[in-house]
């Protein structure tokens, strides 16, 4: 099989993610119950510059994409950091546009109700981390369509590229191919399975070699 030739920025962000030990090796039980020979924990970008970092991929990899987007909505919880970050990285670069995000309760006090921010206008884009089941993005677009605005796409950080075990049976598609699909939702990924396994094939630590193996196993498993 001929492989896609390397995505730069893509690798540039793998390598910064498992030196910045938010993508980590061993065995990890995901959601759909698989044991995974990675995981993502966008939680981990827990300090200012890892953070600071990470919204540079994302401005950099929507910038690049040519979305349409007017404004950035992060989902409780992980989406509201990561929705901050890139639009102040936006700003930054010459893009400045407003954000918002929801609560996962409403408040009964103060300006009341779920959303904080701007106001939810035009097309928006929703930040988020990974997309598993696409339940927060669901959720997302039903906030997003409520307050009359337009879902225009979806930005997240790492494409898992696997069959969606939503209800517990294996889908033929990803959660990223439904979405694209079925909702007709543009989503625009920094990184993606194969640029992971791209990143572990050119490393010369040998101590990746068996995670390699166990990540392309993992592929030819559950792959899509």
């Amino acid at each position: 099989m001929n492989e896609a030739p390397a995505d730069a920025l893509a690798i540039e962000f793998v390598q910064f993610a498992v030196e910045a030990g938010v993508l980590r090796f061993g065995e990890f039980k995901t959601k759909a119950g698989r044991l995974s020979p990675y995981f993502f924990n966008a939680g981990l970008f827990d300090d200012g510059a890892k953070l600071g970092r990470a919204a540079q991929f994302y401005a950099r990899r929507l910038l690049a994409s040519g979305l349409p987007f007017d404004m950035l909505f992060g989902p409780a919880y992980k989406g509201i950091a990561l929705a901050a970050a890139v639009a102040i990285e936006l700003a930054r670069l010459g893009r400045n546009v407003p954000f918002a995000y929801n609560r996962k309760e409403a408040k009964d006090h103060g300006e009341g109700g779920t959303l904080v921010g701007a106001p939810l206008r035009g097309r928006v884009v929703i930040v988020d981390d990974v997309i598993s089941a696409g339940t927060s993005v669901r959720e997302s677009i039903a906030i997003i369509e409520a307050a009359g605005a337009t879902p225009a796409g979806v930005a997240i950080a790492l494409d898992r590229q696997e069959k969606s075990a939503e209800g517990g049976v294996d889908r033929a598609c990803s959660a990223v191919q439904y979405i694209t699909s079925q909702l007709d939702l543009r989503v625009v990924s920094i990184a993606t399975l194969a640029d992971l396994l791209q990143y572990l094939r050119a490393s010369s630590d040998a101590g990746l070699d068996g995670h390699r193996q166990a990540v392309s196993a993992y592929r030819d498993r559950y792959g899509v």
